[in-house]
């Protein structure tokens, strides 16, 4: 996979806007402000391929790109309290319609910040992608703001949470330094190969 071939292709507000699945997809899922789009861009080796903010919950469109015959979707961030109730019925529709749009998705990668327990939100994401079988793994990000103690408590505390049961992996990640992203892009290619 070089990841230095991909490009963005579109994005869409609403799921009747979403076009068809033609391509295995990769989906990026997770609450605002976890890292999503810093992590994207570490993966692809790109400073700007998806915006990164410091105002939580800036991504509101499912993103795609393309790379090599596969479409990477950036979902947008979920349990962000600042959102009006219409722009979270507008959230809950634009994801319902792209996750029962008989889409080919081959692998979900669900974000989680490492520093904190998962939320009631984080809870229902996983809860739904194991009850609905899809394939995913957990990227703990933000690794690297944890000590060696901190970390060792925080693997501890996912590796006892019921709800990260059906992961196929739990891989810690950090966008800043790096760590975790070959695994990351080794799970990828794995998944895309079988």
């Amino acid at each position: 996979m070089n990841t230095n071939n991909i490009k963005f292709e579109a994005s869409y507000g609403v799921s009747s806007q979403l076009p068809p699945s033609s391509l295995p997809e990769i989906v990026f899922a997770g609450k605002s402000n976890v890292g999503k789009s810093s992590l994207f861009n570490k993966l692809f080796n790109r400073k700007s391929l998806a915006r990164v903010s410091s105002v939580p919950g800036k991504t509101t469109t499912i993103n795609f790109f393309l790379l090599d015959g596969i479409r990477f979707a950036d979902l947008p961030g979920y349990g962000y309290a600042k959102r009006s109730a219409s722009e979270i019925q507008r959230w809950g529709e634009l994801m319902e319609g792209y996750f029962a749009g008989g889409r080919d998705i081959r692998l979900v990668v669900q974000l989680l910040d490492m520093r904190h327990p998962p939320t009631a939100d984080d809870k229902t994401m996983l809860g739904f992608l194991s009850d609905a079988g899809y394939k995913f793994i957990c990227v703990l990000t933000k690794c690297d703001k944890l000590n060696k103690t901190e970390r060792a408590a925080a693997r501890l505390r996912f590796s006892e949470d019921e709800s990260l049961k059906n992961a196929v992996a739990v891989i810690e990640c950090s966008a800043q330094t790096g760590e975790g992203i070959d695994k990351l892009k080794e799970y990828i290619e794995e998944t895309l190969a079988g």
